[in-house]
């Protein structure tokens, strides 16, 4: 970032958190009453959210990327087929009355740990400590509404009114990740069921002369196999919500969403978003500790690939890169002409 770009992020900044502060005295002292001594006392029912808070730079970085997303969602709307309003669409957006929030999650970035954030924070999960859930008891399909269970008009109201949060990756590192999880790995449980379903029809469908063993246990699959059956315009292996576009998903040009994370800054961004719908008493899991994380082993992966491969991955994740500000040069080193 240029010296000129930090400039105007900082004064776009100050003069955003001059107006709010402004706006946020105005709204206390409107629900602020008098204990009878001449004393203000502020009523206790609702959180009121201070823009002075240490978190700045995340509070800028959230800001920037709604805008971006508008932005970008503008540019893309003749690629894009914007429907009417469609229940369907947002089967992936779980909402959360009490905090006035829906959030859309995409599997195989930090959805686990923000559902169970948001079950603490609800109260479906006595404690304060996310971690103690388990993963399958977070994923728990009766935990949220989601929002295509409502009627048009209240999915309409909920839109409109509402926090919106996604949290997105890098469509290859994501994808990857979903391949170690969910293909790649041995003797779990997860990753038995997406090797009985996938693993099979992949290894009968793409290798040449497979194994007995192979077909009958389908635990072996490549990256390359499985890039073949993602990007397969015949299969349905795109349509699973692990590896399957987050636009598809979270519908980003028809939500407006106001908290755009990403997974490289995940915990920063998700304090700032905590403490802006007043959930303060909880802390958001850090990482857990890796020897070699998904991102340090992309250019093994897909250095494997043929440049058709490639090709496809680009087309089928295109609109993720580009709404999202990601490039191919960020995994490939190179772009694709």
């Amino acid at each position: 970032m240029t010296g000129c770009q930090v400039w105007s992020t900082i004064l776009l900044v100050a003069f955003v958190l001059w107006k709010t502060i402004a706006s946020a005295n105005t709204n206390v002292a409107q629900t602020s009453v008098n204990d009878g001594d001449g004393k203000l006392l502020e009523q206790s029912n609702k959180y009121i959210y201070s823009w002075t808070g240490p978190n700045a730079l995340a509070r800028s970085a959230l800001m920037e990327r709604q805008e971006r997303l508008q932005y970008n969602c503008e540019l893309e709307s003749n690629e894009m087929d914007i429907e009417a309003l469609n229940p369907d669409l947002f089967r992936n957006i779980l909402v959360d009355d009490s905090h006035e929030l829906l959030y859309c999650y995409v599997p195989k970035v930090a959805c686990t740990n923000w559902k169970r954030v948001l079950m603490i924070a609800t109260g479906k999960w006595p404690g304060n400590d996310p971690l103690e859930i388990p993963a399958d008891q977070a994923h728990s399909p009766g935990n949220f509404q989601r929002l295509n269970s409502y009627t048009p008009p209240e999915i309409e109201n909920k839109l409109a009114t509402y926090n919106k949060l996604i949290v997105v990756r890098h469509p290859l590192e994501r994808l990857l990740s979903a391949y170690r999880n969910k293909l790649e790995a041995k003797h779990e449980k997860s990753a038995k069921y997406f090797q009985s379903r996938f693993g099979k029809k992949i290894v009968k469908k793409y290798r040449q002369n497979a194994t007995e063993e192979s077909l009958r246990n389908g635990d072996d699959v490549t990256f390359r196999e499985f890039v073949d059956f993602v990007t397969d315009n015949s299969e349905n292996g795109t349509r699973n919500e692990h590896w399957r576009p987050i636009y598809e998903l979270c519908q980003p040009c028809i939500v407006n969403y106001n908290f755009v994370s990403k997974y490289e800054s995940l915990v920063e961004d998700a304090t700032e978003v905590l403490e802006r719908i007043g959930v303060t008493s909880i802390s958001f899991p850090p990482k857990p500790p890796s020897n070699e994380p998904t991102s340090k082993k992309l250019d093994r992966y897909y250095s494997t690939l043929s440049y058709k491969q490639l090709r496809k991955l680009a087309d089928l994740y295109k609109l993720d890169l580009r709404l999202f500000d990601y490039s191919l040069e960020d995994v490939l080193g190179f772009s694709l002409a």
